[in-house]
């Protein structure tokens, strides 16, 4: 029986490819990663108008159910109340860091009551792609995340930014782990931008991370089945 906390990536680094599946023993999802206090301060007061409450510290560390994670094209929710978020997160694998790209999919509704619960309730998508952080930790800020809330043929714009805006992936780790270091099997989502316009959701969500130094893209996209709440 295949473990539900297993996932197959293509691992990319030094030039060449690999696929490999690996078995995810730990997830979290970093938020309020964000380098510029005041970019924190929008996202937290974006959540905040939709009920949520701020954040005690930041940054802040939920861990979640490993297996939640997905390289699936499709997750069902419950109910029309969640949405995505474009994430870069980090996989510790093989003595090595990797990078993709993913979407903390979230419940808003239930956000307000519980901010943990919000993300356990909702699946994880990643790309399947990951790059080694060794090959882009030099131009690491220059990487942007975009995403895109799409309905029929209307694709829009919903999230755009360099990581020059968040938080190192090294700085992330100490604040995590107090040293310099994950545990193999770790899969953290690593913070999110503010949303251009309103946080709503949609029927697919598409996102990526663009390397422009290296000329290179990671994109993973899916769509959204709403199952009916029946209270």
């Amino acid at each position: 029986m295949l473990d539900s906390r297993a996932v197959t990536f293509e691992f990319q680094a030094d030039g060449t490819n690999r696929t490999e599946q690996v078995t995810v023993d730990h997830l979290v999802i970093a938020g309020w990663t964000g380098r510029d206090e005041e970019a924190v301060e929008k996202h937290i007061a974006e959540l905040e108008a939709i009920g949520v409450q701020r954040p005690p510290s930041t940054p802040c560390f939920y861990r979640m159910t490993a297996g939640l994670e997905t390289t699936d094209d499709e997750i069902e929710v419950l109910g029309s109340n969640s949405s995505g978020e474009v994430e870069y997160f980090l996989l510790a694998h093989d003595g090595r860091l990797w990078v993709g790209v993913g979407s903390d999919h979230t419940d808003r509704k239930l956000e307000t009551l519980d901010v943990t619960m919000s993300k356990q309730v909702c699946a994880k998508p990643v790309s399947s792609e990951v790059w080694a952080l060794d090959d882009v930790r030099e131009h690491w800020d220059e990487l942007i995340l975009r995403s895109y809330a799409c309905e029929g043929s209307s694709q829009q714009l919903y999230q755009e930014g360099t990581l020059s805006n968040m938080l190192t992936p090294d700085s992330l780790i100490d604040r995590y782990t107090g040293d310099d270091g994950l545990a193999p099997g770790t899969l953290m989502f690593c913070g999110t931008f503010a949303v251009i316009g309103e946080m709503r959701g949609a029927a697919r969500f598409e996102m990526e991370i663009e390397d422009p130094v290296l000329g290179r893209k990671i994109a993973h996209g899916y769509n959204v089945t709403t199952l009916p709440h029946s209270g």
